[in-house]
């Protein structure tokens, strides 16, 4: 579940150019279709979190699952910019939903095996991303419209992962006497949750304008632009397979802090280079760098002491995932007052606020 969630964000992202040529939007323009995605997923939080609290994470896992498909199928048949705006709220709802159940079942996981298998798990999230923007590389060499793209793309995914994913995993239920409907981070989980935006921020902001910012601001081919996204999962999903020992081994709060250093790094690579291998390489290191924060912040939500599993998760992804998802719009809004580079800088001092509060993501006693 986790591959299929990355690959239909990364399907989506790597024909954000085409989509946005064919409609003619401009950078301000696309940043409000974006806002509608964002919008769509942070009203799914804290809906899902009860769900997953109610009825268990590994069923509403599956029916959103089966729901995400459907909703990519609609967003390739956007010809408008009022339909891309409905098609991306519901888009936005659905991946929203799926990162709260996902995670929820993936903490279940964590628990049952006594082990750091999170990072594991959004290492997966990661390969289907990569693949996912490989596809649209195929895709655009193939010279495949969005909508078939998207169709295809859409069943194999959903046929190859829905029928692996069914393994019958009884999800634990909490108590909904202590849960909230709306779930906002309180207490530590605030700087969890902050944390999760930094590191969010950065992965929305790749997801959505390395294409763009490869092509117009670098000059890179449009074959070469859809490559960006592919480069910082295939970095990101290496060092995630390998997060469980690097945690064990360094404790996710000094894990973090080297993390927050690459990406502050490639983040300076990117916004400095001028040349389509410099900032390559700086998305690589982003990929490096961002790996390991969400896992971590995610597992540390769904363990607190204080709050159900749903809710906590619920929670750390209103501002986390708030991050993934309204950060492209505010660097489209941003790039239209200044240009597309600067407004990718801001990258820099948020990716030095992931090292600033690494200790947050310290495990705490039960």
């Amino acid at each position: 579940m986790f591959v299929l969630n990355g690959a239909y964000f990364g399907i989506w992202a790597s024909r954000i150019p085409a989509m946005s040529d064919a409609l003619r939007l401009s950078h301000e323009t696309l940043g409000l279709a974006l806002l509608f995605l964002a919008a769509g997923a942070v009203c799914s939080f804290p809906i899902t979190g009860r769900l997953v609290d109610r009825f268990g994470a590994y069923g509403i896992t599956l029916v959103v699952g089966v729901l995400y498909a459907l909703s990519l199928i609609l967003l390739g048949m956007a010809g408008g910019f009022a339909f891309l705006c409905f098609a991306l709220f519901l888009f936005g709802a659905c991946h929203g939903s799926m990162d709260v159940a996902m995670n929820a079942w993936g903490a279940e996981v964590d628990r049952d095996y006594k082990k750091a298998a999170m990072s594991s798990f959004h290492a997966m999230w990661s390969l289907g991303a990569g693949l996912g923007a490989l596809s649209g590389f195929a895709a655009v060499q193939a010279q495949m419209s969005v909508l078939v793209h998207f169709l295809v793309a859409a069943v194999i995914v959903a046929v190859l992962t829905l029928a692996v994913a069914r393994i019958g995993w009884a999800s634990q239920r909490s108590d909904l006497s202590r849960g909230k409907v709306f779930a906002f981070p309180t207490g530590v989980l605030v700087l969890v949750g902050l944390t999760a935006f930094c590191g969010a921020m950065g992965e929305g902001a790749v997801a959505d304008w390395s294409a763009i910012y490869l092509r117009d601001s670098i000059g890179a081919a449009e074959s070469v632009s859809t490559l960006g996204y592919a480069v910082f999962s295939v970095a990101m999903v290496a060092v995630r397979f390998v997060g469980g020992w690097v945690i064990g081994a360094l404790g996710p709060v000094l894990a973090a802090r080297l993390g927050g250093a690459f990406a502050t790094a490639g983040a300076l690579a990117v916004v400095v280079g001028s040349t389509p291998s410099t900032a390559l390489a700086g998305l690589g290191l982003m990929g490096v760098g961002y790996a390991v924060v969400m896992p971590l912040a995610f597992t540390r939500a769904a363990n607190d002491p204080h709050v159900p599993q749903g809710q906590g998760i619920a929670s750390v992804a209103t501002l986390g995932y708030g991050g993934l998802l309204i950060g492209p719009p505010v660097i489209g809004f941003l790039a239209h007052l200044a240009s597309l580079r600067l407004a990718l800088a801001v990258l820099v001092p948020l990716a030095i606020v992931i090292v600033l509060l690494a200790g947050a993501l310290r495990p705490r006693a039960q």
